[in-house]
């Protein structure tokens, strides 16, 4: 190797000093500015009577370096060279130089901080860690002024909601994403975004989680063949917030994470010893699917209450307020409400006891289940408006599920799969023929249901390797013959735009498929962008938007914790649910009045709480919840009752 010659040496050393930040490459351009000085200084002091020493030599060098004003001051042809060469000089150097070292400097600062690598400055707000399809709706959700924000504001004493959000990279994109997302617009200003990832302790640092009154971890979009998985971070992220606060002897936050795999919850438990409250996400999406399989058209009244869409929410008011009062009391006070139950402290836990019968007494301690249009209905009537509530003194009898077998066909494969088909065994002794079409290999697929392959004794499930979007294949697997088609969104592909792309070109060809077919299957879509179900147009499909529901969930469970338990009783199986029921069910005419069915429903234990109707409505709606003119209500032909009833 040959041996460096000085003038490398000199060049390393320089570009070493010009990496080390704007202060060293300052240092750098004076220590070249001084030696310009010197050198000019030294070339025009032999000068007869133009100088009295070096010194001033050298300073009128510097002068002509860093001024061009004084080129027109200099006499003899030898000082005039000298001097125009120094102004040159100085154009490069101290103007060119130093103005693009400060300007870089600039642009270097602005850009960290529009980063946001500096850490806030905050508590009593709300963390969300990571940028997922679930966070401008979750943010969304969170931004609305709405009475239950204002109640979490006054438990923690804050004064407005602070949002602070965590994403892998901060740019002008998620600013913009912000901007233009409908239900946030200029309230976008008022969200803090911070670059880091949630297993980077810096980052959890730099968002200040350990002072936040909630910490929200929505589940990200993962590769299949990633060893990392989304779980897998939020456990770190978990680790992290318990490993800083130990360190810092500061309390722990409360947590609402999402999980795809259920089964981890007690690591997250274990991981994470404060307050903790976990969504099973994956879970959630698939026990809406079976429900809404067992009973077509139930999609709809799961939507309305698990979005943030126009329509009925669940509330929960304390019991404080009406301690000592009965339900039936309670509810005759509100007659824009239905008084679902209660919820009552089981230890750490929450024992429900949904429709409670009318007599119970409702104590301090209790959580009163409300279904209503706002939050203010769960209010008395201001004007002293009274509702006779029905006596419902019996125990709710068991609905046993009615069919005797079912034919499914999956369409797409993605995680959720396995859980469905977890899901369809629970309704046995119901039989369930389903097969699965897609283009993920066999193999793979065999070693994602490997662990419950075994246990699926009320399901026979036949994998398919084909490519749905093949009309040819569509057509030979005669989807009329199906009881119900279900469109899965890919989670396997690279963004959320290309997977709903697929599923709803898969939606088109099945729909040309079906159209003039004698008999038409239950279709239930799948999408991941809320802005793909208008492209569809209005049909006779149901549609889950799995990130609008986790959003909206796990915002909820933020602001309530006692939610989280409560959408388990109901999504769950064997407990109380939402069924959609035939007049006929009741003995009662397909003409029967509501309050009619509502008495009847009232008989058996059971709570009538709204209408499905057979034809859409003048505003394109089918279901009708919680419906102010009771009395008034007739029902047609074809008309479905929503009752909440024990499952079977």
């Amino acid at each position: 190797m040959l041996p460096l010659r000085f003038i490398d040496r000199l060049k390393f050393f320089v570009e070493r000093q010009f990496v080390k930040g704007a202060a060293f490459q300052l240092v750098i351009v004076a220590l070249v500015i001084g030696l310009i000085s010197v050198v000019g200084g030294l070339l025009v002091a032999p000068v007869e009577g133009a100088f009295d020493s070096l010194g001033s030599a050298i300073w009128w060098a510097f002068l002509r370096l860093t001024d061009p004003g004084y080129l027109g001051d200099d006499a003899g042809n030898w000082q005039r060279f000298v001097s125009t060469l120094l102004t040159l000089l100085g154009y490069v150097v101290f103007l060119g130089a130093l103005v693009a070292i400060l300007t870089r400097w600039l642009i270097t600062l602005m850009n960290n901080l529009e980063r946001g690598l500096t850490p806030v400055s905050l508590r009593n707000h709300v963390v969300v860690l990571g940028w997922t399809p679930l966070t401008l709706p979750l943010v969304a959700e969170l931004l609305q002024a709405s009475p239950r924000v204002r109640r979490f504001l006054e438990l923690n004493d804050a004064r407005r909601l602070r949002l602070v959000v965590l994403s892998e990279d901060v740019s002008a994109h998620q600013a913009l994403a912000l901007r233009n997302e409908p239900d946030i617009g200029s309230k976008g200003r008022h969200v803090i975004l911070r670059s880091g990832l949630a297993i980077q302790p810096e980052a959890l640092e730099r968002v200040a989680c350990l002072a936040a009154a909630a910490v929200i971890i929505p589940g990200a979009r993962q590769d299949a063949d990633s060893l990392v998985t989304s779980d897998v971070e939020t456990v770190k992220a978990l680790l992290s917030i318990a490993a800083q606060a130990r360190q810092t002897n500061q309390p722990l936050p409360f947590v609402v994470a999402e999980l795809h795999d259920p089964r981890k919850r007690r690591v997250i438990e274990k991981a994470y010893p404060g307050a903790v409250e976990v969504v099973a996400g994956d879970a959630t999406i698939s026990r809406l699917m079976v429900k809404s399989v067992m009973h077509p058209g139930l999609s709809e009244v799961y939507t309305e209450l698990l979005t943030a869409s126009e329509g009925n929410q669940l509330y929960l008011r304390s019991g404080e307020t009406a301690a000592g009062m009965t339900l039936g009391a309670l509810a005759n006070q509100r007659p824009k409400a239905l008084l679902l139950g209660l919820m009552r402290k089981n230890g750490a836990d929450w024992r429900i006891e949904l429709l409670a019968p009318t007599d119970t007494v409702i104590e301090a301690s209790d959580r009163v289940v409300m279904l209503a249009g706002r939050y203010e209905d769960t209010d008395p009537s201001p004007r002293g408006e009274t509702v006779t509530a029905l006596p419902r003194q019996t125990s709710p009898q068991l609905s046993p599920v009615t069919a005797k077998q079912k034919r499914i066909l999956i369409l797409g494969w993605s995680r959720k799969v396995p859980v469905i088909l977890e899901e369809f065994n629970r309704y046995g002794p119901c039989r369930f023929l389903i097969d699965v079409v897609s283009v993920v290999p066999l193999a793979r697929r065999a070693s994602a249901l490997s662990g419950i392959a075994d246990s699926l004794e009320w399901l026979e499930v036949r994998q398919l390797e084909a490519d749905y979007l093949v009309e040819g294949t569509l057509r030979r697997l005669n989807p009329a013959e199906y009881d119900s088609v279900i469109l899965m969104s890919n989670d396997r592909l690279a963004t959320e735009e290309e997977a709903d792309a697929r599923a709803m070109m898969g939606h088109l060809l099945l729909e040309d498929l079906l159209a003039g077919q004698p008999r038409r299957p239950q279709v239930i879509q799948e999408l991941s962008d809320p802005d793909n179900e208008a492209l569809l147009g209005v049909g006779q499909s149901e549609i889950l938007i799995s990130p609008m529901i986790l959003s909206h969930l796990l915002a909820q469970v933020a602001l309530r914790r006692e939610l989280r338990r409560l959408m388990d009783e109901l999504l769950g199986h064997g407990g109380m649910e939402f069924q959609l029921r035939i007049p006929e069910a009741y003995g009662l005419p397909d003409s029967a009045g509501f309050r009619a069915c509502e008495a009847a429903a009232a008989e058996r234990g059971e709570m009538l709480v709204g209408l499905y109707r057979g034809q859409p409505q003048a505003d394109g709606r089918q279901l009708q919840l919680n419906p102010l003119a009771k009395d008034s209500l007739q029902l047609q032909v074809g008309d479905r009752l929503v009752v909440l009833a024990r499952g079977g």
